[in-house]
């Protein structure tokens, strides 16, 4: 069994990657940071990943896209989608997908912390 360590982020705004990076550090997580669906899935090594904070609006493709992409090539990594546009279409597909947390921006730190530190006892 591999060991988890890091969770991955995947959002278009830098200061988004950053700020959560810095915060997830602070709490003792490693994050790996990624600008787009296209390099997180070029990247692999999803054993390593504690859980997914996918943001649902990217640049070149919907999260939830993603998410189900990720599922076709059997990643089991929990995903925290968190989101700038919330709706009821985009909650009800983000459930669907099988999310363990959605989150709206702006969110607490406390909300994140508290869904990734689920993530990584699980």
């Amino acid at each position: 069994m591999s060991i988890r360590r890091s969770v991955f982020i995947v959002d278009d705004d830098p200061s988004v990657r950053t700020s959560l990076s810095r915060l997830l550090r602070a709490h003792g997580f490693v994050a790996t940071l990624f600008e787009s669906a296209g390099s997180l899935l070029d990247c692999g090594g999803f054993e390593r990943a504690i859980c997914i904070v996918l943001d649902i609006n990217l640049d070149e493709r919907s999260g939830i896209d993603l998410r189900r992409s990720l599922t076709e090539r059997g990643v089991t990594a929990p995903v925290i989608y968190i989101t700038g546009n919330d709706s009821p279409a985009n909650r009800s597909a983000a459930i669907a997908s099988g999310c363990v947390a959605y989150l709206t921006k702006p969110f607490s730190a406390e909300a994140l912390i508290e869904r990734v530190t689920r993530a990584a006892a699980a």
